[in-house]
């Protein structure tokens, strides 16, 4: 399996990078949705400010800028603590499940691209084994 590097997008290519992943459902449904899910899978969770990262498989995730570790509560009965980075994962992996259920196919077929370069990703993260327990 090839390594899959992540890579800081720079504040000035925050919004082209968005653009070019998600067209016009990132700030209307992928963002928010990601803010969501920080919320609810993160009791302590207050908002921050979010870096952005590409992967060189054509994915993307957000990493928020928040103390570590970070305990989360799962709907899956998953409950312990990850990394800022593990976290910023498994709620983008949350919410890119979730939005591929819609009935917009084209955000449909966006977001379950995304989910599944984010989880090839995953697999290869020090702490694969929780995010992927998270999102089990």
């Amino acid at each position: 399996m090839t390594k899959i590097i992540a890579t800081l997008v720079p504040e000035q290519m925050r919004l082209p990078i968005t653009v070019q992943h998600f067209r016009q459902h990132f700030p209307f449904k992928i963002e928010p949705a990601i803010y969501h899910i920080a919320r609810m899978l993160c009791p302590g969770y207050q908002g921050a400010y979010w870096d952005f990262f590409t992967l060189s498989n054509n994915g993307f995730f957000m990493v928020p800028d928040i103390d570590e570790p970070v305990h989360i509560i799962c709907e899956n009965g998953y409950e312990g603590q990850v990394s800022k980075e593990a976290f910023g994962i498994i709620v983008c992996m949350y919410a890119y499940s979730h939005l591929s259920f819609t009935k917009n196919f084209a955000l449909s077929a966006i977001t379950s691209e995304h989910f599944h370069a984010l989880r090839y990703f995953a697999l290869q993260h020090a702490e694969a084994g929780p995010i992927l327990e998270a999102v089990d």
